[in-house]
């Protein structure tokens, strides 16, 4: 459920900024543009699935696969859906007021009105979509237990957070050498990198530390390395290392599965990184190995806690008598 409300903010930031950003570079033709939507796809990891139902990337089609296509399960519109139907099947652990604002944005984006806000305002549909999900992150911190759910929705929200962060960063990767970051930018690559920071709420907290120079080696940076803003990997990896802890009550420094082995190596690996290491390694390759070790993290998190193996049919049965027996 977390990790749904998550994932729909996010893809609101994206196209929200992309649209931004077109707004600026003016004059762009039909290939220019382009250059420009289908990165949004590749970042989000669902080119072939977009392919699938659309025959070129150009705006109109980004935006209906991203925002509302239903057969897209990563959609605004369709991780609402999954998000409202996992907190229906934990409804009683979850409060009246997170419930409500989860069903009210569920609603809004099943109505007719959305596509009438969308068509009216694209920036109006997207500031409602970022105002829920920030009001149930709020209403979460305020209003539910902290007990094992609470710290499962961390989980998930770090997870999901730390992953759209570093597919963010890696929208313009086309534009960078190879191995080293370029030593000057133009002006139209310096909107590009300042759309990145504003996909991540990050702008004004980047212009605190490194002022107005906004530089494709500084905006890595932060939102890979730095450990107080609560959108970069760094920060979102250490919270969702400590989340999978008070799950299983281990201490730093131990592990009981492997979830928490990736976790704590990933922490170490990030804390202990400098970004000149991470462009000599190649900055593109770098994320795809970064979103990898989040995916075996949350694969790893599923074996641990919610697959159960059974090693025959006996063994099976056995289980549900006793489960039957208890109840």
């Amino acid at each position: 459920m977390s990790r749904y409300i998550e994932r729909a903010e996010n893809i609101a930031r994206i196209v929200d900024v992309n649209l931004q950003l077109l707004l600026d570079l003016r004059n762009l033709n039909e290939e220019r543009l382009a250059q420009y939507w289908l990165p949004i796809v590749q970042a989000t990891g669902d080119e072939k699935q977009f392919f699938e139902f659309h025959k070129k990337a150009t705006g109109q089609t980004v935006t209906e696969f991203l925002v509302f296509q239903p057969e897209n399960p990563n959609s605004i519109f369709g991780s609402i859906c999954q998000a409202r139907e996992n907190a229906r099947m934990v409804r009683d652990q979850i409060t009246i007021e997170y419930w409500e604002e989860l069903n009210r944005i569920y609603w809004f984006v099943k109505t007719p009105t959305a596509r009438q806000v969308w068509k009216e305002s694209p920036s109006e549909f997207f500031q409602q979509i970022k105002a829920g999900s920030l009001h149930l992150i709020g209403l979460s911190y305020t209003t539910l237990i902290r007990n094992e759910g609470w710290w499962f929705a961390e989980v998930g929200k770090f997870i999901e957070r730390a992953d759209k962060t570093s597919r963010i960063l890696d929208v313009r990767y086309q534009t960078l050498p190879e191995k080293c970051p370029p030593a000057a930018i133009n002006q139209a690559e310096a909107l590009e990198w300042s759309a990145i920071l504003q996909s991540c709420s990050a702008r004004d907290s980047y212009k605190s530390i490194y002022g107005a120079d906004v530089h494709p080696k500084l905006v890595a940076e932060f939102l890979l390395l730095n450990e107080d803003f609560p959108r970069s990997v760094r920060f979102c990896v250490n919270k969702l290392n400590q989340s999978l802890r008070r799950i299983s009550g281990v201490a730093e420094g131990r592990f009981c599965n492997d979830a928490e082995k990736l976790a704590g190596r990933l922490v170490a690996e990030l804390q202990f990184s400098t970004i000149e290491e991470i462009f000599g390694h190649g900055l593109h390759l770098y994320l795809d190995q970064l979103q990898t070790k989040l995916n075996d993290i949350g694969g790893a998190l599923f074996n641990a806690y919610i697959f159960q193996q059974f090693n025959n049919l006996e063994d099976e049965i056995m289980v549900q008598q006793e489960e039957q027996q208890q109840q």
